[in-house]
Parts: C-alpha cells; structure tokens; sequence
C-alpha cells in the first residue's frame, strides 16, 4: 500500500549512506522513527489532531532534515488540506517540505511527492473527489512556493511541470486572465535551443504539446477558431516527442470539434476517431464523449458507414452512455425522422445535454429530412407538400424551404407548385432533355465533320484544275 493512501503503508525504497562504524546506532535510530511514523499513521482515521502532533513530533526531533520528517511533512500536508480543510496549514507544513527538496531527499523522490500534492491541491488524480473548494490567491500560492524553491534548487523540469500543472488549473476554473502569462512563460521554457541534445529536446518536445493542449482548450472554449487552427497546425508539426496518450487525445478532439464547426466533415471524422483511440489507450473517460461527436459526423456527413463496425469502437457499442447514439444512427440510416426525434428527446442527458452536440442537432435533423425527402419522391412525379410536412413532423414553410433547397443544390429535378401546394418533378423529362441535349450535341459534330470534308473536297479539286492553266501561261522575258 502506498504514502499516498489514508491509512496505507509506505512503498517507498531509499537508500542510506552511512560510515560503518555508525551503522548500528543510525539503524536503531532509524528504526524509532520508523515506528513513531508509523504509529502517527494509526491514529489518522480515529485522531487525526492527535496524528497531527505525532507527525509534528518526527520533525522537530530530527537534527537534521531527512527522509522521515519529510514524509512526516507530506502527511501533514495532505491531512490538513484533503480531510480537515485546513489549506492555510496545509501550505505552511507544504512550505517546511519544500525546504527538504535541496539536497535531504533524493530528486525523483522529491519530484513525484510535490507532483502528487499539486494535483489534489488542482483538483487532479486519485484523490480529487476530496479536494475542498480553497480561494483562488490560497492555490497560487502552492505554485507560486513551488517556483521558488524549483528556482533554488535550479529544477527546470519541475519548475516547468508546476507550470503546467498551474496552467491546467486556470484552464479548468475558466481563469484565463491568470492563465495567459503562465502560457507566456512556458512558451519560453518550452522552447527547444541549438545547444540542446535529441533527448532534451524530445522532452522539451513533449512537454510543448502539454502546453498546446492547455492552449487549445482555452481558445476552443473561447471560440476562437484562428488562434486554435494555429496551435492545431503547430502541434501537429511536433514530431520529436512522445507524449502522454491523454494530451494527442485532447488535442485531436479540440480540432475534430474545430473542422466541425467549418463543416469539414472528412478532417472532423479523421481527428476525432484518432483522438477516441488516444483516449481510449490512456483509459481516459472522455473517449465515450468523443466517440458521440464522431458518431455525430459520419451523421452530418451523411455516410452509410456504421462508426460502431471498426474493432476500435465495437466494444462500446453498448456502453449505456453510447447506446442512444446506436440507436440514433439506426433511425438515421432508416431515414426514421419521427424515431430519431423520439431519440433525441428521450435522450436529453445523454445527447442533447452537451451543449456541442445540441448545437447540430438542428442541423442532423436537416440533413435527415432532406435525405428522407430524396428517397420519398423516388417513384413519384409529383407529391403534395402538406403531405410531406406532416410527415416530417414540420411547417409547410419549413418543408417548402428543403424542397427549395434541394432543387438549388440540383439534388433534386423539379419546381414548386405553390397555388396547388406541389411538387412537380421533371425527372421523366428531364431524362429526355438529357438524350436530346445530347443527340443535338452529336448532331452538331457530324455536321461540322461533313463541312470540314466537302471544303477538303474542294480545295482538292481546285488544286487539280488549276495545274494546266499554269503551264498553258507565257513565259516573262
């Protein structure tokens, strides 16, 4: 069991370097504040002040800063801000940790503790369910301690984790006036210099689209297209790195959403099922919302292609959240316009609950009524509107309008009837003004092959016939 739990065990190893002949006593000592630490662990769930005092009684005892006081520390930390809402507390004891970070602890030690405060501090990780609500100045002040000891220590790559991690709690409060400066500064510690090695640059490669992730987040959700197109293309040049599955996840599905809104449906499908797979391989939760906006454009797209047929998407087929989504690309491919709005409006939390979503959704049911009319009037040659209205549960206006549409976009051969409220089609003349346009076009060549034929005739016969007469004329001289 780890540090990390309520009431668990450490899993932590560390290494001691002791002179010889100091192992005894150093191993007996050790061996005490082992069992205080862990005697201070029992007495969290029942006692926890009392735990409190045990853990502080680790600290001050020891003459010199190591590694049980530090964890005695952490736990500190951890207690006053997670179970006792205490964060000024917890950012004092925060604070004491920091100072072990120089030298006391080893460095990965160190790194991974102050990570895993920082994300239940923002919210993040296993333990974000029991973060309180702190005021906003009490968190900056987490980062803020955090810089100024990663400055101390020279910790570049923690420092700019911190950020990132800073950066990511902004993003999420909406606080983007506090959030642009840090992006500021991670553009410029992110950056990858001539004198740098391949693997720092890989590193610094990857920690670059951490922070395109955060950018295209925020931009995504202050609709600015440009300035997200932007961070899309540079991202998608990023090419030495490996990121975390979860960070190529967000970024795919802020530009599936932006081809989405431009309508380009074949780039929006190509994205958002890349970004399904990315979240799908991190084990991230979003790959169910993500596959509902992919599903969403094969729709808008109008193709015939079941999303749900691949390998990669078949085992969510019947998620109970995606199941409705199934359900609507069955009445979709039926052309079931009254099912597909039962759907919907039966499926509020699961579908139309997102705001993206909803916004196509009038758009879906457009693209469902115009393909719904193109296969009605097939055998006809002509149909009444209100016929057509009523069937797709809308106003002769509205109908009148798709039907108008249609005939525009040549999807469908015909005029409107508007005193007796019908559809003409002309497809049966139509077919026939083809073959003649077409018999005329032939017509047309045929004749001029028979002119450009008799005038070679002629031109022919003229030569011949002028030949004797040029020898027959008197010589000059």
């Amino acid at each position: 069991m780890s540090d990390d739990g309520f009431m668990m065990e450490d899993e932590e190893e560390y290494d001691f370097d002791y002179d010889d002949e100091d192992d005894g006593a150093m191993e007996d000592e050790a061996g005490d504040v082992e069992n205080q630490y862990y005697k201070a662990k029992s007495l969290k769930e029942d006692n926890p002040e009392a735990a409190l005092k045990a853990f502080r009684a680790i600290v001050d005892e020891q003459t010199e800063k190591g590694d049980w006081g530090f964890k005695a520390l952490k736990q500190m930390t951890k207690m006053n801000y997670l179970h006792l809402n205490r964060p000024e507390k917890a950012l004092e004891t925060y604070r004491e940790l920091l100072g072990y970070t120089k030298s006391h602890v080893t460095r990965n030690y160190a790194e991974k503790s102050i990570n895993n405060i920082l994300d239940y501090v923002g919210g993040e990780g296993k333990h974000a369910n029991l973060s309180p609500k702190v005021p906003l100045d009490t968190l900056e002040e987490f980062y803020e301690a955090t810089r100024l000891a990663c400055d101390e220590a020279k910790n570049e790559r923690l420092s700019t984790k911190s950020n990132l991690k800073l950066a990511k709690l902004w993003l999420d409060r909406k606080e983007y006036t506090r959030l642009n400066p840090i992006l500021k500064q991670l553009h410029e510690t992110c950056g990858t210099s001539s004198g740098s090695t391949s693997s720092e640059d890989q590193t610094k490669g990857s920690l670059l689209l951490e922070l395109y992730a955060i950018e295209i987040q925020m931009y995504s959700n202050l609709q600015e297209i440009r300035k997200q197109k932007e961070i899309y293309n540079a991202a998608i040049q990023v090419k030495n790195a490996i990121p975390h599955p979860r960070v190529m996840g967000v970024i795919r599905e802020c530009g599936g959403k932006m081809w989405m809104m431009e309508k380009a449906w074949d780039n929006a499908s190509i994205d958002l099922f890349e970004s399904f797979r990315q979240y799908d391989e991190s084990g991230s939760s979003q790959r169910i919302q993500v596959l509902k906006y992919l599903v969403l454009t094969y729709m808008l797209m109008g193709s015939n292609i079941n999303p749900f047929d691949s390998q990669e998407t078949k085992p969510y087929k019947n998620d109970p959240q995606i199941i409705a989504m199934t359900d609507l690309v069955s009445a979709y491919q039926m052309r079931d316009v009254q099912q597909a709005e039962r759907i919907l409006k039966a499926n509020r939390a699961t579908i139309t609950g997102d705001p993206f979503i909803q916004y196509f959704i009038d758009d879906l049911l457009r693209s469902l009524r115009t393909q719904y009319i193109i296969d009605i009037i097939k055998p006809y040659t002509r149909m009444e509107l209100d016929y057509l209205a009523k069937t797709l549960n809308i106003t002769r206006a509205e109908t009148e309008g798709l039907v108008v549409t249609l005939i525009l976009d040549d999807k469908v051969k015909g005029k409107i009837d508007q005193v007796n409220g019908l559809l003409i089609l002309d497809r049966f003349n139509a077919e026939a003004k083809k073959r003649y346009e077409a018999m005329s076009k032939i017509n047309e060549q045929i004749t001029l092959l028979n002119a450009r034929i008799v005038a070679e005739k002629v031109a022919r016969s003229d030569a011949r016939g002028a030949g004797p007469a040029l020898w027959s004329m008197p010589l000059a001289g």
